[in-house]
């Protein structure tokens, strides 16, 4: 049953996120963020499913922490990255 609410809720999010990088392609005209917002919305998503496969609530556990370093990573290489090419 909580993999089924996780799920719900990170599809809510992917949704919420696909919308915020429509909105900030069109109306603002910013490309890199925007990217960047549509990459973690949908991982997040990927990730919850990856972990909603697990045979036992500790490897579900482990799985979304797993996820959760992964992104966390991501997301400061990228700004470490994005910082780089601003200065």
């Amino acid at each position: 049953m909580r993999e089924s609410l996780i799920l719900g809720k990170s599809k809510t999010f992917a949704l919420r996120m696909i919308r915020l990088y429509e909105y900030l392609q069109k109306e603002k005209k910013e490309f890199v963020i925007s990217k960047q917002i549509l990459r973690l919305g949908l991982s997040i998503g990927a990730n919850a499913k990856e972990a909603s496969l697990a045979q036992s609530k500790a490897a579900f556990i482990a799985k979304m922490n797993i996820s959760i370093i992964k992104s966390a990573r991501e997301s400061l290489k990228k700004e470490t990255k994005s910082r780089q090419t601003h200065q």
